[in-house]
């Protein structure tokens, strides 16, 4: 094992929010791993290609990068599938999909590190939520119900691994995240939006809280956003 910088492990690390954590875990002396199905190129990160879903492969390859670099300090859930379509048009594949995008991925990430982290005092496990974490919307159904249910599975794991030292947090993301893929499929203007490098940075400090006032669950949202 390599002795260096604490590792923080960014699983979903595509462009966008995913890029950006990568990059405030490694100004913060963190040496930060990218997990994700697609390559992240011309980064300047560690990344690692893997489908989070598949449980061999991803297993694998998060033992390698712990034996490479040692336990996670910080590991943060951050994949997305997201569907939108009438409840008719929606297959059941589709809600296998997301589900396994979403919550199976969760599962497996949490199966292959929190072991690790316990055995080397804990750390930070932190997962991306949604507006749809909370509620559902028509032409949501797929969405709505693979967030509700990795809510819950978050829940379940900060009730049994906080007294094991890993704070296990749910972040809901109520607004749209200012992407280019964003500002392609909505009209909002981007002004309105969630700026990738705010959210990191609400991430890093919640990563960061001490043992005596943990968050379990912290809601983030433009001003201009409706709740």
């Amino acid at each position: 094992m390599i002795d260096q910088k604490p590792l923080a492990l960014i699983a979903g690390a595509g462009g966008g929010l995913g890029r950006t954590l990568l990059n405030r875990f490694q100004d913060g002396n963190y040496h930060a791993v990218g997990l994700g199905r697609s390559a992240l190129t011309d980064s300047g990160f560690t990344f690692r290609q893997t489908n989070l879903s598949d449980e061999g492969t991803a297993t694998a390859a998060i033992a390698d990068i712990i034996a490479e670099y040692g336990p996670p300090k910080i590991v943060v859930h951050n994949p997305a599938e997201l569907v939108i379509a009438p409840f008719e048009k929606t297959s059941l594949a589709d809600y296998e999909r997301t589900w396994s995008s979403m919550v199976k991925s969760a599962i497996v990430l949490a199966k292959a590190t929190f072991d690790p982290m316990v055995a080397a005092n804990g750390g930070a496990f932190l997962v991306s939520g949604a507006t749809a974490s909370l509620r559902g919307g028509a032409g949501f159904s797929a969405f709505a119900s693979a967030k509700f249910a990795l809510r819950g599975l978050t829940q379940s794991l900060a009730r049994e691994y906080q007294t094991k030292g890993i704070h296990v947090a749910h972040v809901i993301l109520d607004g749209i995240i200012d992407t280019p893929h964003s500002r392609d499929l909505h009209t909002l203007d981007p002004g309105r939006m969630m700026k990738t490098e705010d959210i990191a940075e609400m991430y890093w400090q919640l990563a960061h809280q001490p043992a005596s006032t943990w968050t379990h669950e912290l809601d983030l949202r433009p001003q201009s956003e409706r709740f």
